[in-house]
């Protein structure tokens, strides 16, 4: 049984845990979204340090939560996009629908 995540919250899914299939449009956006998040959290650090109001920080956490989600699902939607348009394939790399809805699921 594969697992993703990290030790203390991990996603158990049967069998072989496949690589990620993304178009490089995909990865691209995706990377992009992340680096944007990146930026945001030092900008987070950056306004504890300087001790600015607690309404403002958690805004920004908030957005950076919203913007984290999004990645996910948009990681999510293109998996089940490549398991419908290539199910044997995906079959063959341990990815089944029912692995990607777990991990779908998870996100909420």
């Amino acid at each position: 049984m594969g697992m993703l995540g990290n030790e203390s919250e991990l996603i158990e899914i049967d069998g072989p845990v496949s690589s990620i299939s993304l178009r490089e449009d995909q990865r691209h956006d995706l990377k992009r979204r992340l680096a944007r998040v990146e930026g945001q959290v030092r900008g987070i650090s950056k306004m504890i340090d300087d001790s600015r109001q607690c309404k403002d920080i958690v805004t920004q956490i908030s957005a950076v939560s919203k913007a984290l989600e999004q990645i996910g699902f948009r990681l999510v939607a293109s998996q089940i996009s490549y398991c419908l348009e290539n199910p044997e394939e995906a079959l063959k790399g341990g990815c089944t629908l029912g692995d990607v809805e777990k991990l779908f699921l998870k996100l909420r």
